[in-house]
């Protein structure tokens, strides 16, 4: 990276046209605010958890007709300044017209972010924030090594506020899926003795 776009990143000016440059080296690259973060790519954990979770989503979504779920990489283009990845999407039928070719334009009804060690930070509180401040209806983040999930939901007065947490078990529901029951226990990873 050189000197010139160091300055860039740091005055927080970057756009989606400056994003669509970035090379793809398989890690996450991300724009919030016009600053560039970047995540190394997911770890085994990370996946096998990713994985697990988006067969329940797509079984229940396709069967259901309630809309379409995509997982990472896909583009989430809420401005031009904030562009991101999450690591699962999903877009109900009302919001359909967001989809486009190349990416999502506009906040999907659902995100649902996987936390590691290297994102932590900027998925518990830069993302949450994001999704707060465009019009993402819930948030979902999943934490697989301490088998915890925090669940946030638009309340009365359209904030994103935590409705719930889970640790180790649980049945998540959503009412943007109705029907859905989501047995917690079965998605963590097998703890290694």
């Amino acid at each position: 990276m050189n000197l010139a776009f160091k300055e860039v990143a740091v005055a927080g000016s970057l756009t989606y046209e400056d994003y669509i440059l970035f090379p793809e080296d398989g890690r996450r690259h991300e724009l919030i605010g016009g600053k560039h973060y970047m995540t190394p790519a997911p770890t085994t954990v990370h996946q096998g958890f990713l994985g697990k979770l988006f067969h329940v989503l797509y079984m229940h979504i396709t069967a259901n007709r309630l809309g379409q779920v995509f997982f990472a990489p896909l583009d989430v283009v809420l401005s031009p300044q904030d562009v991101v990845q999450p690591d699962l999407i999903f877009i109900s039928n009302d919001r359909r017209h967001r989809l486009t070719p190349k990416n999502i334009q506009g906040a999907p009804d659902l995100v649902v972010e996987i936390i590691s060690d290297t994102s932590r930070r900027l998925d518990k509180k830069l993302k949450r924030n994001i999704y707060a401040r465009y019009d993402v209806l819930e948030y979902w983040l999943f934490d697989p090594e301490l088998r915890e999930v925090e669940i946030y939901r638009r309340d009365a007065e359209n904030h994103l506020v935590k409705i719930a947490e889970y640790e180790d078990r649980g049945t998540l529901t959503s009412p943007l899926l109705p029907g859905l029951n989501i047995n917690l226990e079965p998605l963590w990873p097998e703890i290694d003795n």
